[in-house]
């Protein structure tokens, strides 16, 4: 597995050895050890979350306050989508700034979004499957969105047409309103 750093140190893409032939291919999806190691620390997943989307749909930018904070590692298994990690820790030197990065199942590309990170991807292929693994259960109380187009943070989506959003999406607010970390 190839880990590579982004332009945020701690939110990493891990890119798999891929063994294939005429019959299909092979990868190792996850090993603990060496995910561990890439990421410096000990990390817990407790459950695997699984949504399928069709082109056009934006879901995020989502977080959740501690002590249900969630760090992720997600991957596309089915079609592409553009993938999001924006740094919300207020005493980070990259507080505000976001990494953007094409997953797909052809790329077999994997992201690692730490705690402290909010989290979105915009569906860029007819449909896409995303599987992701959480260190945290969801918990509705706790759980906040920043609004996807925040001039704030300035991600540039991928967009071709207007965005389909889920109604909690629309109503998500700026990464500058004070009432998001309470």
């Amino acid at each position: 597995m190839q880990i590579i750093k982004t332009e945020i140190p701690d939110v990493l893409i891990l890119e798999p050895k891929v063994f294939g032939d005429d019959r299909g291919f092979f990868f190792e999806s996850f090993n603990q050890k060496v995910f561990e190691d890439a990421v410096g620390y000990k990390v817990d997943f407790i459950q695997d979350n699984h949504s399928k989307s069709t082109e056009g749909v934006l879901r995020g930018l989502h977080f959740q306050l501690p002590p249900f904070a969630q760090a992720k590692l997600v991957r596309c298994v089915v079609g592409e989508v553009f993938d999001v990690a924006v740094d919300i820790r207020k005493s980070s030197t990259t507080f505000g700034q976001w990494v953007g990065v094409h997953l797909s199942a052809e790329n077999k590309r994997q992201l690692w979004i730490p705690e402290g990170f909010a989290h979105g991807f915009l569906v860029l292929s007819e449909t896409a499957e995303f599987v992701y693994k959480t260190t945290n259960y969801y918990s509705p109380t706790h759980d906040r969105g920043i609004v996807w187009n925040d001039p704030a943070i300035g991600i540039k989506w991928p967009l071709s047409a207007a965005p389909l959003l889920s109604g909690k999406d629309e109503m998500a607010k700026s990464l500058v309103n004070s009432e998001l970390f309470n």
